[in-house]
């Protein structure tokens, strides 16, 4: 289940030296990594330092070029020989337009491509395919506020209200201090994309054009931290000195972003990020940079930049009033892993992740002596005019993750459905009702 690396030489052939595995142009950089600035501002350049310095290049190193959210990343091979990648970070639909261009090797994405994008760049070759389509990490976008303030959490239709302008004071939210000030990410942000998307959009509402935008997370995140009037959305890592709000969605429970809701991407501003590697690439550096962000060197890199990685690992679950009661005999006596798998919207098939988590998964349960009825699948649903229909649909599902790991030999415990019980987004808008349609693993 794990991505096999095919090294597609082509023309790189006759101007090429060996390092490592991966053959250096004679000129130009090795690989060109556009997008976004969620990604491309530290997470990129440190995959890409490890990957050279797994690559065996020495004096691994940044360059600052001289122009804002651009960097080079350089190494040396052993015999001397100078090593480039350059890394652009202006927003995640610059990258698409930079593999256009013919300007990119790959590129960065803080959302999943769109249709036009998608369409602009069939030429390429299909990049919602599964070895296109990379999950490199899972993020949560934090609501930040100063510090000092002392509201605790919002739902996601206040924040479109205090976003579109419409709520322009905190007493209005129960908070205290006034004016509300608003910051944003800039037009190009695959940040500012998500937030439009599942906030804003979900409403029916714009931004306030009052808005202060920044194409820096850094620079809008202590702009909030000093504000004591501030509010922003933000990726996790960059959270800094602001403090991070509890985010309601619908009928789900607050939930801070915290690590474990964001890896099973129960928390409602949950997102991915990705690299997209055209099909029809013939860089092999693109390739290896993808597959070495996957691998477990990679994941421990995504950690360390404050994102969270894909590993899995079990974490207990403590049950509470709310839960139906066989969940909460569940969360008595197993554990639950940090992976939920979800489908493809309007589907029953695996989505891309999914596909991916399945070896995750599989590594896990293998390494830990879980194959003999050690494990429990819990599928759940989007609420469903019939409640049996969606109990139904939920258990189904879970069957569907059943026969994916049966194939490799694991022998289930369970197989449970809970309908449309305990969700974590609302079920008004299509994205929700994604996010409701899951499948949980436990262990015993």
């Amino acid at each position: 289940m794990r991505l096999r690396v095919v090294f597609f030489i082509g023309l790189w052939l006759p101007f090429m030296a060996s390092a490592g595995s991966l053959p250096i142009p004679e000129q130009g950089p090795a690989l060109r990594l556009q997008g976004s600035n969620t990604i491309g501002a530290a997470l990129g350049p440190a995959v890409v330092r490890g990957l050279m310095e797994d690559q065996g290049l020495l004096r691994v190193s940044s360059e600052i070029t001289g122009r804002d959210n651009e960097q080079r990343i350089v190494g040396q091979t052993v015999d001397g020989r100078r090593v480039v990648v350059d890394i652009a970070a202006h927003g995640s639909s610059t990258g698409f337009a930079a593999l256009k261009q013919g300007n990119a090797d790959l590129a960065a994405s803080s959302r999943p491509i769109k249709d036009g994008e998608l369409k602009e760049l069939s030429s390429l070759g299909d990049l919602k395919s599964p070895s296109a389509e990379q999950v490199i990490a899972i993020d949560g976008l934090a609501i930040i506020l100063h510090p000092q303030n002392p509201l605790r959490q919002l739902d996601t239709v206040q924040l479109a209200r205090i976003f579109s302008g419409e709520v322009k004071t905190w007493e209005t939210v129960s908070g205290v201090g006034g004016p509300i000030h608003l910051y944003a990410r800039d037009e190009q942000s695959g940040t500012y994309d998500t937030f439009k998307e599942l906030v804003l959009g979900r409403q029916g509402k714009r931004l306030d054009p009052s808005t202060r935008r920044f194409e820096s997370s850094e620079q809008l995140s202590d702009a909030v931290s000093q504000d004591p009037q501030g509010i922003g959305f933000i990726g996790l890592p960059y959270v800094r000195q602001a403090k991070a709000l509890a985010i309601v969605d619908g009928d789900s429970q607050p939930m801070l972003p915290l690590n474990n809701l964001i890896a099973t991407e129960d928390y409602p501003l949950s997102r991915r990020l990705f690299f997209y590697l055209p099909p029809q690439a013939t860089n092999p550096w693109a390739e290896a940079l993808v597959a070495f962000t996957q691998s477990d060197k990679g994941q421990a890199i995504v950690a360390a930049n404050g994102f969270i990685a894909q590993t899995v690992q079990a974490m207990a679950v403590t049950p509470n009033a709310l839960m139906p009661e066989g969940y909460q005999a569940l969360s008595r006596h197993a554990q639950r892993l940090t992976v939920n798998f979800r489908f493809e919207e309007g589907s029953a098939s695996l989505d891309n992740k999914a596909h991916q988590d399945l070896g995750r998964v599989l590594d896990y349960i293998k390494q830990h002596g879980k194959t003999d009825r050690r494990v429990t699948l819990v599928g759940f649903g989007d609420a469903k005019d019939d409640p049996a229909r969606a109990d139904l649909l939920s258990k189904l599902r879970a069957m569907a993750v059943r026969r994916e790991l049966v194939k490799y030999g694991v022998a289930l415990r369970e197989v449970r459905g809970f309908g449309a019980l305990m969700p974590v987004a609302a079920n008004s808008e299509d994205e929700g009702r994604v996010k409701n349609r899951r499948v949980e693993v436990w262990v015993y």
